[in-house]
């Protein structure tokens, strides 16, 4: 197995203790999962850097690569709905969207052939990823409360609020990428 494929895997590998820090409340949790999401985002860029500067680019890359980002930032989505950072709408989009992809994806596969992700795709991630990542800091930030820090009452809400519009900007480019998906493949579905 190559390095890229080794860092796709260490991807896989994050999330559980992500999602631990995110559901065990223990003082400065949020910045815990932020430690441990940030560590796996960088694993997605490297991968994708490696295997492309090194020409080390792989069948088993091209499908393990989304399918780790897919069960990383769904998980942090989850866990967002679990604390009540993000509307479980949003996260019933995302799922839509990735169980679309990843059906054609498998129809694809079963015909021996291998999709990689396109540009769409990768601008939904980046996109999901930023708001992930603004959300964990700015709870982060609140966090700091368990050691005396004040804040005032509206910055909770105000925080959710804006957590809550950077998932669904995100949104738009996971329907975007999501369409233009099936378009792009439609003939997988449309076979007979």
């Amino acid at each position: 197995m190559n390095l890229p494929n080794k860092l796709t895997l260490a991807r896989i590998v994050l999330v559980p203790f992500f999602a631990a820090a995110m559901l065990i409340d223990f003082p400065l949790h949020h910045l815990a999962a932020l430690a441990l999401f940030g560590a796996a985002s960088i694993t997605d860029m490297l991968d994708g850097q490696i295997a492309r500067k090194r020409g080390l680019i792989t069948d088993f890359g091209k499908f393990a690569d989304p399918l780790a980002d897919k069960i990383l930032v769904l998980a942090a989505l989850l866990c967002f709905v679990q604390g009540g950072l993000c509307d479980c709408v949003a996260v019933i989009i995302v799922l839509f969207r990735e169980f679309t992809v990843t059906s054609i994806r498998l129809i694809a596969a079963s015909k021996g052939k291998v999709i990689a992700a396109n540009m769409w795709g990768k601008v939904k991630t980046v996109t999901q990823i930023t708001a992930i990542v603004a959300i964990l800091v700015l709870q982060s930030v609140l966090d700091l409360s368990a050691f005396g820090v004040a804040f005032p009452d509206f910055l909770a809400p105000l925080f959710t609020a804006i957590g809550e519009a950077l998932i669904w900007i995100s949104n738009i480019f996971v329907i975007i990428s999501g369409v233009v998906y099936v378009v792009q493949n439609r003939g997988f579905i449309s076979e007979k």
